[in-house]
C-alpha cells in the first residue's frame, strides 16, 4: 500500500474517533453540572437535515464499496472499499442515533433532499415539493426526478437523487464490471460521490447547532478530502482520471 492511502485511512480514523468523542462529550456535558440539555433541533433544521440526507448519501457509498470488494482482486482498491464502508456504516448510525435521540423521523416525504441548505435557517425551498419518499438506500422510490434541483448551489445529475450519487444504472454497471474496469469505474464513482458528500458536510459545519454533529461534518470534509487526493493517485495509476 502506498503511504498516501496509509495517510488517508488515518485521516479517516481520527475523523470518526474525534466524532464519537465529541458526541460523547456533547451528551454528558463538560463533566462540571454548569450545562444543560440542548434543545432539539426542529423538523426542518440543518442538523436534522443534514442527518437525513448524509445517512442517503453514506448507504450508497456503503453499497459502491461492498460491490467492488466483489469485482476485484485489487488489493489497494478493496482496502480502500473496506475502510469507506466501515467508516460511512458507523457514521450513519450516528447520524440516525441522533434522529432518534431528538424523537425526529429519518424520512419527511414533503422535503427534497438537501433542502436545509437553501438558506440560513434550514427551511429553503422544502415546501410544496413532493419527493414521496426514497428508502434510505438512496433509491428515488416516487419516480421524481431530481436533477436541476437546487440543493445548496448544487445540483443532481439526471436519475441521481442527490449531488454526487450513483444512478442506478451506474450501480448495475459497476455490478457487471470486473477487474481494472471495476476498479477504475468505482474509483471515479466514489470520487463524484465524495465531492458531492463534502460539500453537504461543509453546509452542516457552517450551520448545523449540534456541536457534536458540526464536528462529524468538519471530519467529513476532511478524510473525504484525502480520500479524493488518494483516488485520484489510483485512477492516475490505472491510466485514468476522475470524471470531468
Amino acid at each position: 500500500m502506498t503511504r498516501t492511502y496509509w495517510a488517508a485511512g488515518t485521516a479517516v480514523l481520527l475523523a470518526l474517533l474525534f466524532a464519537v468523542a465529541a458526541t460523547v462529550a456533547s451528551a454528558s456535558g463538560d463533566g462540571d453540572g454548569s450545562r444543560t440539555t440542548a434543545r432539539a433541533p426542529g423538523l426542518h433544521s440543518p442538523d436534522a437535515g443534514f442527518a437525513r440526507d448524509m445517512a442517503v448519501h453514506h448507504q450508497q457509498a456503503v453499497e459502491m464499496s461492498f460491490i467492488v470488494r466483489d469485482r476485484t482482486k485489487d488489493e489497494p482498491v478493496r482496502g480502500l472499499a473496506y475502510d469507506i464502508a466501515n467508516t460511512q456504516a458507523n457514521q450513519r448510525g450516528m447520524l440516525l442515533g441522533w434522529l432518534d435521540l431528538w424523537g425526529l423521523p429519518k424520512v419527511v416525504a414533503d422535503e427534497p433532499p438537501m433542502s436545509w441548505m437553501g438558506s440560513a435557517d434550514g427551511h429553503g425551498g422544502h415546501a410544496g415539493h413532493d419527493t414521496g419518499g426514497h428508502d434510505m438506500s438512496g433509491s428515488d422510490m416516487s419516480g421524481h426526478d431530481m436533477a436541476g434541483h437546487d440543493m445548496g448551489g448544487a445540483t443532481a445529475k439526471p436519475g441521481a437523487l442527490m449531488p454526487g450519487m450513483a444512478t442506478k444504472e451506474e450501480l448495475a454497471q459497476l455490478g457487471a464490471a470486473e477487474g481494472r474496469d471495476a476498479e477504475v469505474l468505482y474509483l471515479q464513482l466514489m470520487t463524484d460521490h465524495h465531492k458531492g458528500g463534502v460539500a453537504m458536510a461543509r453546509g452542516c459545519a457552517a450551520q448545523c447547532e449540534t456541536p457534536a454533529e458540526r464536528a462529524l461534518a468538519q471530519g467529513m470534509v476532511e478524510a473525504q478530502q484525502s480520500e479524493l487526493t488518494l483516488m485520484a493517485d489510483m485512477l492516475k495509476q490505472r491510466g485514468a482520471a476522475p470524471r470531468g
